[in-house]
């Protein structure tokens, strides 16, 4: 069984391996003006915090109801008076 300290663990070991990725050197340079005078340290950090926030949104998305399921609700809620 996984502990949340293993977890953990696994987690700063995958953080700590990299792969490069190409950008067009055009792109490069409008994500350096960007970050320029903010926290973010370099264009591959504002990268992967841009790529995470969008995998998240991603990921929020799946968790919507299914048209079933929300056809069941709709009739739920019919039934029980609260919509038309």
């Amino acid at each position: 069984m996984s502990t949340p300290r293993g977890k953990a663990r696994k987690r700063e070991k995958i953080e700590k391996e990299f792969v490069t990725i190409s950008i067009p050197t055009s792109l490069f340079k409008k994500i350096e003006e960007k970050i320029r005078g903010t926290e973010i340290s370099s264009v591959s950090s504002y990268v992967t915090k841009v790529l995470r926030e969008s995998l998240s949104k991603e990921q929020k998305v799946e968790e919507v109801f299914s048209q079933e399921d929300e056809e069941k609700i709709k009739e739920r809620l019919k039934a029980l008076g609260y919509i038309d």
